[in-house]
Formats: C-alpha cells, sequence, structure tokens
C-alpha cells in the first residue's frame, strides 16, 4: 500500500512517498510509516513544535481561567472592555471577529456576571457593554505573574523563559493581521 503526503512549509513542494512498511528519511527527520511509532519531537518542523507547545500551555492557561469562570476567548474581550464601554459592533471590530463570534463570548461573561449589557440611551438598536466591578477584579486577578509563569511548566531556566519571552514576542510582533482575526 503506498500512501503520500504534503510536506511542511519548511519543506515546501517536496513530497513523501512510501511503501508499508517501510521508512523514509528526509533532510535529517526520518518518517514513519503505519504501524511503527511516530517520530519523536526531535525531528519535528519549528512550526510543529511550537504548535505542540503552545496547545500544551494553552490547555494549562485555560484551567487556570476557570478559577474566575473565563475562557482565553473572554479575556481579551475583558481588556478592550477595561477601557470604556462599547458596543458589542465595536468590541468584535476592535477584535478583528465577527459579532457573532464575540456574541457568544459576550453571552458567557454576562452569565458571569464580568459584563453587563445594557440598551444604548441614544440607539434602541444597540447595546452598551460594560465590565462590572467582578469582571475587572477577576481581570486583574489572573495576572499574577507566577501563577501564569509557571504554566509553562519548569523545563526552561529563568533564562531561558526570558529568551523565549523575547523571541515570542518578536513572532507575535511580526505576525499579520490576518492571523490576529482568528485570534480571540
Amino acid at each position: 500500500m503506498w500512501w503520500r503526503r504534503r510536506d511542511d512549509a519548511s519543506r515546501v513542494g517536496k513530497d513523501v512517498v512510501t511503501e508499508a512498511g517501510t521508512t523514509v528519511e528526509t533532510q535529517g527527520a526520518t518518517q514513519a510509516t503505519p504501524g511503527q511509532a511516530y517520530p519523536p519531537p526531535e525531528t519535528w518542523p519549528t512550526g510543529r513544535l511550537l504548535s505542540a507547545a503552545a496547545r500544551r500551555v494553552e490547555r494549562a492557561w485555560d484551567a487556570y481561567l476557570q478559577q474566575w469562570d473565563l475562557t482565553h476567548a473572554s479575556v481579551p474581550v475583558l481588556v478592550v472592555l477595561s477601557r470604556g464601554s462599547l458596543s458589542q459592533r465595536e468590541i468584535a471590530a476592535k477584535m478583528h471577529v465577527t459579532e457573532q463570534s464575540i456574541g457568544r463570548v459576550l453571552r458567557g461573561l454576562q452569565a458571569n456576571g464580568h459584563i453587563t449589557r445594557a440598551p444604548h440611551p441614544g440607539d434602541r438598536r444597540r447595546h452598551v457593554v460594560e465590565l462590572t466591578p467582578a469582571g475587572l477584579e477577576a481581570l486583574h486577578a489572573l495576572d499574577h505573574a507566577q501563577s501564569v509563569e509557571s504554566l509553562i511548566g519548569t523545563s526552561l531556566s529563568p533564562q531561558e523563559t526570558a529568551e523565549l519571552r523575547v523571541l515570542l514576542i518578536k513572532m507575535i510582533a511580526d505576525l499579520p493581521l490576518q492571523e490576529e482575526r482568528e485570534e480571540v
């Protein structure tokens, strides 16, 4: 049985074709075939490593946020609202997402007492979304630096963590706006 896969962006345009029961070595990375152990992380491309690490940290972050009945999607909304009241449309625009996406997040925040929504005094079609004292308190509490930093584990030294931060900030600053639209 033959199978084909398209290599990742770091190996653009290269196809790996293997026959069941064989392993093909490509650019220093061993490719597993069905029935064999998958290659270890040391052989993965950088983007995949970053994605796997991000998923693990995100799961830890989500568990941490549950203390305040928050999700990773609701925190940026609280940050935006900490600067003042806005309509749902304005929040969506600032977050670079659809009003529908923000609506789901706002319903959860309202149900947990982090925001209020009230009719706009000058436009009955709009609602004003406002951060509650409980929402502001949660926003300030969740940024306890030591607790948040502990979510990445203990495998990195403080110096390595500082270096990682510099590199991640550099990467994030260089991402195109399209990537930010998907990040709520």
